[in-house]
């Protein structure tokens, strides 16, 4: 591999003058710093990254930390965190599982935007101690090197609780998400509270995972326990699709028999039929925002926590329960 010294002794000059040269200082002149970068061009150089960076403390590249990579969710949000980076200069890696979280200890990224149940809240303070800049989507942290920018969960789901209330049900599912999950939780415990101001509904819960198969799987249960019109709230749009999926290949209806709200409103959810109501936020603004709030630590500008906000989108799968 070709080093800055190879192309020195090729110049003819110092090892100093090679570096100013491609780094493109003024004290180099511009005969000089054209030979010299013909010469790298000539020899193939590729410059050592881990070194201009270790010189610098930088690498302009964010990391972005996800559970995974299932589901529709993620693109829209990917697409808003690119976007600002890119305005600003900054690249993009996608990690996901534990031997990634070294690339922050290790400074092979800047920062880190973290969506990311493999990571420790412990975990995440010990690296904002040492410095290291930080948004979470997921979870609530107090520290002056994290920034939380949180989705409202909890007034989404008081949204969908409060809808299906409206529309005249009393007997109400709900299909919750993976246990680990931050924002799971968040929408069950405002669903508990919503449930406990109306005592006249019957409420059970079925366990989910934010999977379609979920889904099928809590269609199918309450199929089975069928006695009348029922609403069911899945904590997620995929696991509403997966109702749907499993209601197509009966003599059940969703809208009908069975009314359906999701929480997402991924594209998907659009084509449906009926079109499903759903909890509506704009993923690509979560991502920009969380993109905007780590640059600004890394400068050392002070920032707040910031709220994503939610509202109801109003299909035809929750419909009036009639008389």
């Amino acid at each position: 591999m070709v080093s800055i010294k190879d192309i020195a002794k090729k110049a003819g000059v110092s090892i100093s003058t090679v570096s100013y040269a491609l780094n493109g200082s003024p004290k180099v002149t511009e005969e000089t710093s054209a030979k010299i970068l013909a010469i790298a061009k000539d020899l193939n150089y590729i410059p050592n990254a881990s070194a201009r960076n270790l010189k610098k403390r930088e690498t302009k590249v964010i990391g972005v930390y996800l559970t995974d990579f299932s589901g529709a969710f993620y693109g829209q949000l990917l697409q808003g965190i690119l976007e600002s980076l890119s305005r600003n200069d900054y690249g993009l890696i996608v990690c996901s599982g534990e031997h990634s979280h070294r690339y922050l200890p290790e400074r092979m990224i800047d920062g880190a935007i973290v969506l990311d149940s493999t990571f420790s809240s412990d975990e995440l303070l010990t690296y904002a101690e040492r410095g290291h800049k930080i948004v979470i989507l997921d979870r609530q942290i107090e520290h002056p090197n994290i920034n939380q920018v949180l989705l409202d969960n909890k007034a989404g789901a008081t949204l969908a609780i409060d809808h299906i209330v409206e529309k005249g049900h009393t007997k109400l599912y709900v299909v919750t998400g993976p246990e680990d999950s931050f924002d799971s939780m968040q929408r069950l415990h405002a669903v508990r509270q919503a449930a406990k101001r109306y005592p006249h509904i019957e409420y059970t819960e079925i366990a989910g995972d934010f999977t379609k198969e979920a889904g099928e799987r809590a269609a199918e249960q309450i199929m089975n326990e069928y006695d009348q019109i029922a609403a069911a709230f899945c904590l997620n749009d995929e696991m509403a699709i997966g109702m749907y999926n499993y209601l197509a290949n009966t003599e059940y209806r969703a809208g009908e028999h069975i009314h359906i709200i999701g929480f997402d409103n991924l594209e998907v959810s659009h084509y449906t039929k009926p079109r499903l109501s759903t909890i509506d936020y704009s993923k690509r603004k979560w991502g920009a925002l969380a993109s905007e709030q780590l640059l600004k630590l890394i400068k050392g500008v002070p920032v707040e926590n910031e709220r994503i906000y939610v509202t109801l989108i109003e299909g035809e799968s929750i419909r009036e329960k009639k008389a």
